[in-house]
């Protein structure tokens, strides 16, 4: 059983996974300091309010803290648009490596040349 722990940690996969899951946790850090530092300030500047997690909404006992709710959209929209940015710019790159690739030959392809090379050699070539 050790054995195979130690096959699958080692495989590529898993170790490509840990290192995602460290990127993206440095990455959330990095927008939720974006939002709490610029982008709370900038929408503060239109309600008046430059933290944004302090808007609560009070109603009998309970506190809704919907302004922290609203950072969480505003963190999740980042992350998603960096995301889909990076997405795309992988997307272009692997499709200009599969274009830069020639299509291997088909069978129709091979028949065809099988073709040409019986016309030049003389020989009819019957269509089924």
């Amino acid at each position: 059983m050790l054995k195979e722990f130690k096959q699958f940690i080692a495989r590529g996969n898993v170790i490509d996974l840990a290192v995602g899951v460290i990127i993206g946790a440095a990455f959330t850090a990095i927008v939720k300091s974006l939002v709490k530092n610029l982008i709370n300030p900038l929408i503060g500047l239109f309600i008046g309010r430059i933290d944004l997690s302090n808007l609560t909404l009070k109603v009998g006992e309970a506190n809704f803290r919907y302004g922290s709710f609203l950072n969480s959209i505003i963190n999740f929209l980042i992350i998603s648009f960096i995301v889909f940015l990076i997405v795309k710019a992988v997307n272009k790159f692997t499709k200009k490596e599969e274009e830069e690739t020639p299509a291997a030959p088909t069978e129709v392809d091979y028949l065809k040349e099988i073709r040409d090379l019986l016309k030049e050699k003389g020989l009819s070539v019957k269509s089924c």
